[in-house]
This record gives C-alpha cells, structure tokens and sequence, in this order.
C-alpha cells in the first residue's frame, strides 16, 4: 500500500548544509497532523549551487535523515516529495491565447475546463532547452476578451488569453535527485522548485495577492521569489549564502571553516544597535595556543558586509525584472540564514520596509513544535504539496502522473506541472 493511502505523506529538504524531512499523517478532512522530523548534517562538498555532486555521500545522508524521522514517527515511509533550487531552477512568463468557439461560426460561446486548458497549453507551447524540464506551470491571470478575470470557466466570450510563469529545471538535477532518493530504497513521488514548495508553507494568502517576495538564505545559494495577485511572477538564485558569510569569519579570523560556522551559529548576528551588549567572542585555539578573545561587534563586522551583498543583490534583481512596482505585501524570509539574529532588522533598514518578517509555518500539531523553525519551511511546504496533488487530482484537474520507477526518469518531472493552480 502506497504512503498516501495510509495517510503517511514525507517532505524531503536536501540542501547545501543541512538535510530535513518531515512526515505527516493526513486526516479524512484533509489536514495535516506532523508526526516525525528530523536533520541531519550534509556531507562537506555533497551538493555545489543545488547539484548534487556526491552521489554516495547524499545517498547516506538521505537514509540516516529519513530513518531518524521514521522512528520518531512510528511509521516506515516509502514515497517521498522532494525539491530542487539553485542556480539551474529558472521561471520565465509566458502567454497562451485561444478562441472559443472552434467551428467556423466564431460565436461567443461559454468557456468551460477543455478551454482554459487549450489556452494553458498554448502558453506552454515555448521553446525549452532539450536539457530542461517544465517542474510547474502556473496561471497569473486569465483574459476573456479584453476583460481580466481569474475564474474564466462559465463566462461568454469569443477568445481567452492566459498569462502564466513556467518554471524549468536543470533534467540533470532532477535525475540525480531521484537517483540519490531512490538508492536509499525510497520513491521519489515528485519533484518541485524549492521557491513553490516554501511559498505554499509561509506566504499568507493576503501576502500573495498583495505582492510579496520570498528570500530562501540558504548555504550555498539565496533563492528569491516574487509574487503577485495570487501567483508567482519572477524567481532568480544568486550563487552565494550562508557559507558565503562563514568563509569571511575563517579568512579574518585564520580558523577553520568548521570553527567559523560554530562561531557563526552561536555568536553570530549582522545587526547591532549602539546600545546592545558587546558580548565577549572566544574563538577556538589553535595549534595548542590559548584561544583569541573578539567580541561580538568585530563579528558583526565581519558578517554584515556579506549579508547586506546578498540584500543588495535580490533587491537589484527584484527591481530590474520582477515588474513589481510596489510592495504592498511582505518581504519572507526563510532559509538558515533567516536563523541569525538581526536579519529581520537588516532588512527592514535596506529594502525601507518595516513589513519584512521570518517565514515560520503554521501549527501542524504534535507535542514537538520544533519543525515551525525556518529551517524546516521547504520539507513542510512538500507535504501542503504533497497533500494538494492528490486533492487537484481528485478533483479532476488536468495533471500528468508520475511515472513508475522503472520507467523514463524524464517522465517523472513532468508529473508536478499544473497543480499549483489549485491555490491560486
């Protein structure tokens, strides 16, 4: 029997530093109840700007995270969703226009659901590299002649127009995700963009119609996703995150990268007021001499340049391409990097918004509240995806399954592409 049908669903986040998975257990009305969580440390040099590049290494990594959340969970999982970020997950607009009369009369006829997905069709009809795959594909608005709408099913018209934002990722990726999920003895149900995955976690819904943009700070990469009136708009990576910031304390300091992340973690902030204590900063010792005393100040120093770059450079990204005039929502924050204290104060001070907050998700339950940390976001973002698949399917939308184990990997990919439009 699969999970699903057992009322088990599992969220697997493998990222650059940290690997999380998360299961629920899904009630007769649909809610999730989190049963089981749980991370473990991801090998040094296992996976570079969102690729996995040590295939054995993540295969491991990926069992022990999973078995730990199994036992705390009381349950043994077989299916999981997973995710994808970086650099090679890419969302681009697009336009699909149809008439909706198909004979020769050209009447004003009512558009029904064969016509919002003839003219989805058309607007997934662009040219994708041979080397990419459409993960999902999400409608912004649709047009009945010349009149905006989002719910075009049941109107009279001559023509319909959508606008919507395909995102594709890297087919190499993709493959060596399933290879790694499936080496560990787990199947991989479904693959989804990170951004999508974290938005359906900590993105309100007054947010997303509003404007809002999601910043991931992870370790290798800082994933950044702007929405609009209900659906995405523009999603971009820059190469650069948390280990970005840990590399600066290591070169200033001479210590190792290892001693720089503790260092980090436990004294760590990039924002400081006059008036906040200066606490005392030991850095380990070193070849047998006594440990170096630095404070909390020189640390910041040392790490606010870092982040202010990475605040800069989405800002810069946001503003030239995003085609968001105003930010009349929020600005989430998610990611690690959403861990250290006085992010929230940065970037409030260089975006000019005090609407800028931590993308902490919603109460699933449990005695255990830790899986509400940031950290967490992506793995319980899989499980709301998980969860409205199977609803979106049921209720007979268009959706592409995936494909059996043994069948194309490509086919898999393709299996994730028009759910989202569930809640937008």
């Amino acid at each position: 029997m699969g999970d699903f049908l057992s009322g088990i669903i599992v969220g697997l986040d493998v990222g650059t530093s940290i690997i999380k998975t998360v299961i629920g257990e899904l009630d007769t009305d649909n809610t999730i109840k989190i049963i089981g969580f749980a991370k473990r440390p991801s090998p040094e040099g296992m996976l570079r700007n969102g690729v996995v590049v040590n295939i054995d290494a993540a295969v491991s990594a990926i069992k022990d995270c999973i078995e730990a959340a199994e036992q705390m969970a009381g349950h043994e999982v077989t299916e999981v969703y997973t995710a994808v970020g970086g650099s090679l997950v890419e969302g681009q607009n697009s336009e699909g226009e149809v008439v909706v009369d198909e004979s020769r009369q050209k009447r004003a006829l009512e558009i029904r659901d064969d016509t919002v997905n003839r003219a989805r069709e058309a607007g997934e009809a662009v040219m994708i590299p041979l080397d990419r795959t459409i993960l999902h594909s999400v409608p912004q608005t649709y047009i009945v002649d010349n009149v905006p709408t989002k719910h075009p099913v049941g109107v009279m018209g001559m023509r319909l127009k959508v606008k919507i934002h395909i995102i594709t990722a890297s087919k190499t990726i993709c493959r060596n995700m399933q290879e790694c999920i499936e080496r560990a003895h787990y199947v991989c149900d479904a693959i989804w963009a990170k951004t999508m995955a974290l938005s359906l976690a900590t993105i309100h819904d007054d947010e997303m119609s509003l404007g809002s943009i999601l910043i991931d700070l992870g370790a290798g990469t800082t994933d950044v996703m702007v929405v609009n009136n209900g659906a995405p708009v523009y999603m971009t990576s820059i190469e650069a995150g948390g280990n970005a910031v840990t590399n600066d304390i290591a070169q200033v300091y001479g210590i190792p990268f290892a001693d720089a992340e503790k260092v980090k973690l436990e004294k760590g902030t990039c924002f400081m007021q006059p008036d906040d204590p200066d606490d005392e900063v030991l850095l380990p010792p070193i070849g047998g001499l006594p440990p170096v005393q630095s404070s909390q100040s020189e640390l910041c120093a040392i790490i606010q340049p870092r982040m202010i770059e990475l605040f800069r450079l989405a800002k810069r990204a946001v503003a030239q391409h995003s085609g968001l005039k105003k930010l009349n929502g929020s600005i989430v924050l998610t990611g690690g990097g959403a861990m250290m204290p006085g992010v929230v104060q940065l970037a409030q001070q260089l975006w000019g918004t005090a609407s800028v907050r931590i993308g902490e998700v919603s109460d699933f339950g449990g005695i255990d509240k830790s899986y509400r940390d940031s950290v967490y976001s992506t793995a319980v973002g899989l499980l709301l995806a998980r969860r409205s698949d199977e609803i979106v399917f049921a209720q007979k939308f268009s959706r592409k399954k995936a494909a059996p184990r043994d069948d194309s990997a490509n086919k898999l990919f393709e299996a994730v592409g028009n759910v989202f439009k569930k809640f937008f």
